[in-house]
């Protein structure tokens, strides 16, 4: 076996052997071999080649390029050895009955450097085969290989490109593998192009491309006819593994199958029709159709064969009779049938169609007096039998079909002549008669007379029965006390839109069967006894707001069963109409010549009138019910532009603090609002549903005292409108904030107080603030703890803080006074207050700190004086009473008076000090306190000391 090729350098050529035993398998990976018969033939080429090219044979073995060319199976599992490359190009040692897996690694350890396979490039290679790269042993991959999927969809002729490519030839049955191996390293290179024939096997069964086949036989076709079978199975599998045979499940007894092969190797079936046949005995044949392929075991696939049997005109007309007899009556009506003739003809379609005719042998008088439809073979009498008309007829009809000689039948009519006369009817019309259609209001009364009949038998000797033939409101009864008279008259009332007209006859018969008919038309004349009636009584109509001026509503529609004028419908509006609103009378058009505004009005209701033109007119009213539908032309309203709450402070989050009133005049979507806050959206939220304007969080006054904030309101209309309010939020103080003492700023500040200050002056002050407003910010001060030789002697103001100096300094009040000054506010529901400590150092001179400072450090024993401080407020709801102003006046007379005393006696010893003190004052400068300052010079702070709160 060989694997050949010529390569493309000016190397020699190199050709790889292995002997046909090399693979364990012939269903799997091996090289191909020439057949027995071309070894042979070759073996005297090959014997001069090898003795030319033995000396060479090293040279050969170092060829740059070489062809190996290998055989599989499709659909094998992973792992199935296809080759070894390194053996096949005898670059390693051939592996004795391959039995030693580890002897290619062997081979491959002896070189130095070892040998590398590779892919020259990966491509589809991954998917079909594996390439060990140090044995260089093909293997098949985990991707099954399919052949049909290959070569007979992707394939067509693929060329050498990339490591893997797909040949296949469309004349053969080869399907190729092609890849592209490199073998490295340098000196042992080789360019190996590798051929792997995917070999077919039988894994797939023919089919039809349609489940239900059909073919048209002639009912003449003779036998051995063949006929070709469309759509061949088809089976992806080629060679014996394609289709090879067809087969019928059923013959019938009447047909075979034969198949011929084209140059291809297509099978095509033929139908071959072995007996005679018969469309009139068997138009169809059923059978189902079987292709087998040549696989082992084969496979199979069938579809339905229908074999209809097309007609043909083997079939002429027939009768059933050669002849008929026919009588007839001498005073048998013009037009009466006498006769039919029918023959069959059992072919189909056109080559059944069967025509009838009289032959040339019958004498014209019988043509002109027996007329034959040539098409449904039915004889007639065409014309009066007269007193000379023979009394018998030979009537010799011809069935003709295409292309056949006519089939006869004989009719032999017989003419009866009848002696007698029939009865005469004489009428006598009651009601109003021209030419011969009697008139008759309708809705005339029951029994109205129409007319009298008289009944009169000319031979008068037979008895005459007379009776009223055809159907209506009609009764014809005998007239007493006269024979043979007869009064038509009606039974009920006639109505015109029922039924217009009506055709009866009177009939008269003898005792011999002899009759005469009196054709009576009656025509009713219409009354105006209907109204116009609507179609429906009430019109629900719908328009959207802001139409068009002149907009169309509807077109009204009544319908009148009377006839004429009075049928003739005009249209009017009721009384209750809107003025807006046009019918047009004639042709019933409903238009509004305003804009309608939903907002206005949404619902109308209103009568219409149709009324005929009858005399009396009559009429019908119906009821019109139009609704304005909305659009979305209002935008949302707020109630107020503006929107003001007053919300207490520390409010809890989420709290209500309001609800936003908003309005949308539109209806549906287009009035459904949307709210939203615009800005401040971080601190307030609002709830669409209820309008419910929150906080998020709870809301400090001290730190913001107001908000403004925006609300936009969006309706739900397309495209949607929008309108914003203002929102102004008022924090309501609360009394959350005590007051803050600012001076002095601890409890361990103090101040030097001189002996030589007057009563009354000012020492120093208690300053404080407080972060609320109103009455919450209203502070008093008042003095509820005292400590020192004499603390009395100070008061303070409660409005002010102001402190003075109640009593002249005596010289023991030298040394410390601690004042325990409460700071309270005004609030509700409970004032709050801080306290702190005044500390006053009576003396003329601080000369020694460290022991003011000790003293200001020793916690003091004061008493607290729960007193609250008094404040002169403008009272809102205090009922003032009326006193006596004369004691009042006495006491302030005694005050001012021991006031001036004391004040003479003051100034005239502070004038007496004040001389021993001018040379101290010159040693120490002193410097004047101020009153409403925030730092006093003389205060000394040793230790920061928090403001306590009682």
């Amino acid at each position: 076996m060989r694997g050949g090729g010529n390569a493309r350098s000016s190397r020699a050529l190199a050709v790889s052997w292995r002997p046909a035993t090399w693979h364990p398998s012939l269903d799997m990976g091996r090289l191909h071999r020439p057949r027995s018969s071309t070894s042979h033939r070759n073996l005297p080429h090959l014997f001069l080649f090898f003795l030319f090219v033995g000396p060479f044979s090293c040279l050969a073995s170092y060829s740059r390029a070489t062809e190996l060319l290998y055989s599989l199976n499709e659909g094998l599992p992973a792992g199935v050895l296809i080759g070894s490359l390194a053996e096949d190009l005898r670059l390693v040692p051939r592996a004795s009955g391959r039995q030693d897996q580890q002897a290619p690694e062997r081979a491959s350890v002896q070189r130095n450097p070892p040998l590398s396979f590779s892919l020259a490039s990966r491509g589809l290679s991954g998917q079909y085969v594996t390439l060990d790269n140090r044995s260089g042993e093909l293997h098949t991959s985990a991707q099954e290989i399919d052949r049909e999927a290959l070569c007979l969809e992707g394939g067509g002729g693929a060329a050498w490109g990339g490591s893997i490519s797909i040949s296949s030839s469309p004349s053969s049955d080869s399907c190729l593998l092609l890849l592209d191996v490199l073998v490295l390293p340098q000196e042992y290179f080789r360019f190996v192009k590798v051929k792997i024939a995917i070999r077919d096997v039988n894994d797939n069964a023919p089919q039809f491309p349609v489940s239900q086949i059909s073919v048209w036989v002639p009912e003449n076709a003779p036998v051995n006819t063949r006929l070709a079978i469309e759509h061949p199975a088809v089976d992806p599998d080629v060679g014996t593994n394609g289709v090879q045979t067809y087969r019928l499940l059923d013959y019938h007894g009447m047909f075979t199958l034969d198949v011929e092969e084209n140059e291809n190797g297509e099978c095509t079936p033929y139908l071959i029709v072995m007996g005679a046949l018969d469309r009139e005995t068997q138009d169809q044949y059923v059978s189902i159709i079987i292709a087998e392929d040549g696989g082992s075991p084969p496979l199979l696939g069938s579809a339905t064969l229908t074999i209809g049997i097309s007609d043909i005109n083997d079939n002429c007309p027939l009768f059933a009779d050669s002849q008929i007899n026919v009588t007839v009556y001498g005073n048998a009506t013009v037009g009466t049938p006498i006769a039919a003739v029918q023959a069959v003809d059992r072919d189909l379609g056109t080559n059944a169609q069967i025509t009838y005719s009289y032959s040339q042998k019958v004498p014209q008088a019988s043509k002109d007096l027996f007329h034959l439809d040539e098409t449904t073979g039915v004889i007639k009498l065409f014309s009066k039998i007269g007193g000379s008309v023979l009394q018998t007829h030979k009537l010799t009809i011809l069935a003709n079909g295409p292309g056949c000689i006519p089939a006869v039948i004989t009719a032999l009519v017989s003419i009866i002549k009848v002696i007698f006369r029939p009865p005469e009817i004489v009428p006598r019309y009651i009601a109003n008669e021209i030419d011969g259609v009697v008139y008759l209001k309708e809705l005339e009364p029951v029994n109205t007379p129409i007319a009298f009949f008289t009944v009169r038998d000319p031979e008068g000797k037979y008895k005459v029965n007379c009776y009223l033939d055809g159907e209506g409101p009609f009764r014809l009864s005998p007239y007493k006390p006269y024979n043979n008279e007869y009064l038509l008259e009606t039974t009920k009332l006639m109505d015109y839109e029922l039924q217009q007209f009506y055709e009866i006859a009177v009939v008269a018969w003898n005792s011999e069967g002899f009759h005469d008919k009196k054709i009576i038309k009656v025509q009713l004349v219409d009354d105006n006894d209907n109204a116009p009636v609507f179609l429906q009584p009430l019109i629900e109509l719908t328009i959207e707001e802001n139409n068009a001026p002149n907009a169309f509503l509807t077109k009204l529609y009544a319908t009148d069963a009377d006839s004429g004028e009075r049928g003739q419908v005009a249209y009017f509006l009721g009384p209750d109409a809107p003025s807006y609103f046009s019918l047009d009378s004639a042709t019933g058009i409903l238009t509004v010549s305003t804009q309608l505004d939903r907002e206005e009005k949404e619902k109308y209701r209103y009568t219409v009138r149709a009324v005929d033109s009858g005399k009396p007119p009559r009429e019908s009213v119906a009821t019109v019910a139009l609704t304005v539908l909305d659009k979305n032309d209002n935008s949302p309203r707020f109630i107020n532009k503006d929107f003001s709450f007053f919300v207490p402070e520390n409010f809890p989050g989420y709290g209500e603090i309001g609800v936003i009133s908003v309005t949308d005049a539109d209806a549906g979507r287009n009035g459904w609002v949307a709210l939203s806050v615009v800005n401040q959206s971080d601190i307030f939220v609002i709830d669409t549903g209820k309008g419910m304007l929150r906080a998020k969080v709870s809301l400090d006054r001290e730190q913001q005292s107001s908000y403004t904030l925006y609300v936009e309101a969006v309706d739900g209309g397309e495209p949607a409108l929008s309108s914003t309010a203002k929102i102004t939020i008022l924090l309501l103080d609360i009394n959350d904030n005590p007051p803050l003492v600012l001076f002095p700023q601890s409890n361990m500040s103090y101040l030097l107080v001189l002996p030589s200050t007057l009563p009354g002056s000012p020492v120093t002050e208690v300053y404080a603030v407080d972060k609320d407003t109103g009455m919450n910010a209203v502070i008093a001060y008042s003095i509820i703890g005292r400590r020192g030789p004499r603390p009395e002697s100070f008061r303070i103001d409660p409005q002010t803080g102001n402190i003075t100096l109640e009593e002249a300094l005596l010289q023991t009040d030298y040394g410390l006074h601690r004042l325990l000054v409460k700071v309270s506010d005004h609030g509700y529901p409970e004032p709050l207050h801080s306290t702190v400590m005044v500390n006053l150092f009576v003396n003329d001179t601080v000369s020694n700190e460290s022991y003011i400072e000790s003293l200001l450090r020793k916690e003091p024993e004061i008493n607290i004086e729960e007193k609250e401080p008094q404040i002169s407020i403008e009272p809102t709801h205090r009922r003032v009473e009326s006193v006596s102003c004369m004691p009042t006046l006495v006491a302030l007379s005694v005050i001012s008076l021991g006031s001036i005393t004391l004040v003479t006696g003051m100034g005239i010893y502070i004038c007496l000090r004040k001389k021993k003190k001018h040379q101290r004052e010159d040693e120490n400068l002193e410097v004047q306190i101020p009153l409403k300052g925030k730092i006093d010079l003389y205060m000394r702070e040793t230790k920061p000391m928090d403001i306590s709160n009682i």
